[in-house]
């Protein structure tokens, strides 16, 4: 243990808040070619839910998303399978863009899919739930398949509304989404 003034029960404490802080940070910037092939996982997952009509796929999305919410990838194993295994196979340069709008866009996931495991499992209502994921599988094709994150887009027109501080994310004040991190022309 390092030398913290705290004592040795102290300093304990203090390294189980470091751990417990660093396990629910979400990644800022985020690596847009993992993301993309999270969201891809997600199409995957949400079609077999679609099709199979097995109500409990609702509830393994739903703990996906707010797995991701809270931890980023840490928590997730989708999240685990694209950053350490898919996305370093596909031989892709990184592309960073800001965590915060990917992070609100995990939270609409888990709104929609909370909302639909409640409304499959607990209300037996699969009909509901379908519409549910139907919503996510646009959001999730559209930013596998385009690069087009929807969440991000409005986390966006919520910041230029003012609804969503700046210092929520000071390098989306003054970018794009299109561009990401590090680019010439970007903040």
């Amino acid at each position: 243990m390092p030398r913290t003034g705290l004592g040795l029960v102290g300093a304990r404490r203090y390294a189980n808040h470091v751990k417990t802080k660093s396990l629910f940070a979400f990644p800022d910037p985020v690596n847009e070619v993992s993301a993309r092939t999270v969201a891809a996982g997600v199409v995957a997952l949400c079609l077999i839910a679609l099709v199979s009509g097995q109500a409990w796929l609702t509830v393994v999305i739903a703990c996906g998303f707010l797995a991701r919410v809270a931890t980023g990838p840490t928590l997730s194993p989708l999240g685990q399978l694209a950053t350490r295994v898919v996305t370093p196979r596909l031989g892709l340069a990184p592309r960073y863009v800001p965590g915060p709008p990917k992070r609100f866009a995990q939270g609409i996931g888990a709104v929609l899919s909370v909302g639909a495991a409640v409304v499959a499992v607990g209300f037996g209502s699969q009909g509901a739930a379908d519409v549910l994921l139907a919503a996510i599988l646009v959001a999730a094709t559209l930013e596998s398949a385009l690069g087009f994150c929807l969440g991000c887009k409005i986390f966006a027109g919520l910041m230029r509304i003012g609804v969503i501080p700046e210092r929520v994310c000071v390098a989306c004040a003054n970018v794009r989404f299109e561009a990401p991190i590090g680019r010439e022309g970007s903040a």
